[in-house]
């Protein structure tokens, strides 16, 4: 039985490849030290942040009060929620 991948009886071609070379243990990080990582990661930071498209100020301040419109509007409901549940707590028991 067959399949894209090749057969369950038969490995692929790469499997059956001899393991000649030997692999460096912890590649490409173990020669350099740990500052030398961590100021590469924060230039990876630094490159990966320009390019960050960024709101404009008019964007800015439309997604903001859209935000806490959203935020008033919900906690009135959930206020209304609570109201009312606590009546209804109070006239159920007591």
């Amino acid at each position: 039985m067959t399949d894209a991948v090749g057969s369950i009886d038969m490995p692929d071609a790469q499997d059956e490849a001899p393991d000649s070379k030997k692999t460096r243990k912890g590649g490409k990080r173990a020669k350099k030290g740990p500052l030398r990582r961590l100021a590469l990661f924060y230039r990876q930071i630094v490159a990966e942040l320009r390019k960050v498209v960024w709101p404009t100020r008019n964007q800015l301040t439309s997604y903001t009060t859209a935000v806490i419109i959203f935020v008033v509007v919900m906690i009135g409901l959930i206020t209304l929620i609570d109201y009312g549940l606590s009546n209804a707590a109070k006239y159920v028991f007591g």
